[in-house]
């Protein structure tokens, strides 16, 4: 039990980073979208696969950035390569979610 109390708090930290709020917002809306649409319930597993790697991967990218703070407060190359890749998991799963909700939306007005 202790191990899952850990994990909700952890996501309890995650919740309070800006970029996890945006992303969970961001999802809140793809849900809302997907109620209007009236997504079928594989158009909804994909949603929801979707929304859940995007926040995810965004409080993995927040815990990067969080060690290489840990490690160096001042400019390094090597951080912000470290950085700019961690925040491209995100960026890379945001395109194909986007993909998703792209196709799934217009195969309802075709």
């Amino acid at each position: 039990m202790k191990k899952f109390k850990d994990a909700f708090n952890g996501l309890k930290l995650a919740l309070k980073e800006k970029s996890v709020i945006i992303q969970v917002i961001l999802g809140i809306c793809a849900i809302i979208g997907g109620f209007i649409i009236r997504l079928d319930i594989y158009e909804w597993l994909a949603f929801i696969i979707c929304i859940a790697l995007v926040i995810s991967l965004e409080i993995v990218n927040s815990v990067i950035e969080k060690i290489c703070d840990l490690y160096s407060q001042e400019y390094d190359e090597r951080i912000k390569k470290i950085k700019d890749m961690s925040s491209a998991f995100v960026l890379v799963a945001s395109i194909f979610a986007l993909i998703v909700c792209i196709l799934v939306t217009i195969r309802r007005f075709i």
